[in-house]
């Protein structure tokens, strides 16, 4: 089971991508800007406003990568641009790791590990 299915109860949608092109939201009526952006950290897996968008992308980037596939003792959450992982992990070098492949997801400015433990 993968890490969007195991997380978020769903299966990879189709034109999933780790950092898309966001798309634009519906003009607000009671201003007069045309379209807003969707922050980086609320970015969804196609594009859209998601509040979680952030951390199903970093299990999207964890879904790719054939070190992280198995790792099925840690979650991922999102604190506004901050990437949580809770739970624990095989090695130091796994969670470096996955610190690494979380680092690198647009709208991800920090990793917070106080939650991981080695086991």
């Amino acid at each position: 089971m993968g890490w969007l299915q195991r997380l978020f109860g769903m299966e990879k949608p189709e034109n999933a991508e780790v950092n898309p092109t966001p798309q634009s939201i519906a003009p607000d009526t009671s201003s007069n800007v045309a379209t807003q952006s969707i922050p980086p950290e609320r970015l969804g897996l196609s594009g859209e406003y998601d509040q979680s968008g952030l951390a199903k992308r970093v299990a999207l980037a964890f879904d790719q990568d054939p070190q992280l596939d198995d790792v099925d003792t840690l979650w991922v959450a999102q604190t506004g641009s901050t990437v949580v992982l809770k739970g624990e992990v095989p090695s130091q070098e796994i969670l470096n790791k996955m610190v690494s492949v979380a680092s690198s997801v647009n709208g991800a400015t920090d990793v917070d590990t106080n939650q991981a433990t080695i086991g």
